[in-house]
């Protein structure tokens, strides 16, 4: 019986972990992120990067705002609020953030960014460069 279980029990363990990890790769539903153990998945690092290539230098860094412009962590707006003031630009007060429609290094980044922001609003993730899943 003990050699049976030997045997059999590696396997039982290693598809209950398989099974686990599958379960956990998988974005909750309004999710636009994934965080595994501390790591995303491509798109929310993607995201990672375009975040702080540009909207770091108001929105402060990982997303927590500064004196210049508001936390997005803090207040993250639905995904169409968000692509609407990203693209179209936002002006409220006595402050303005112009439009990145026509940047190609942001406008088709957008969704990527709000995933990286997402995750940084839900604290699934932490500040600082996330690690990276393997495909």
């Amino acid at each position: 019986m003990a050699g049976l279980l030997q045997i059999f029990c590696p396997a039982v363990l290693s598809f209950a972990v398989g099974a686990g990890a599958s379960a956990q790769d998988a974005a909750a539903p309004g999710k636009f992120y994934r965080v595994v153990d501390g790591k995303v998945d491509a798109r929310t690092y993607d995201g990672f990067r375009r975040y702080h290539a540009g909207c770091d230098r108001c929105h402060g860094p990982d997303g927590v705002g500064s004196t210049f412009a508001p936390s997005l962590v803090g207040r993250l707006p639905d995904i169409e609020a968000f692509r609407r003031a990203v693209l179209g630009g936002r002006a409220e007060g006595g402050s303005a953030m112009k439009g990145f429609a026509g940047d190609p290094n942001f406008a088709p980044y957008v969704d990527d960014i709000y995933a990286y922001l997402q995750a940084r609003a839900d604290g699934a993730l932490g500040r600082g460069r996330p690690g990276r899943l393997q495909p």
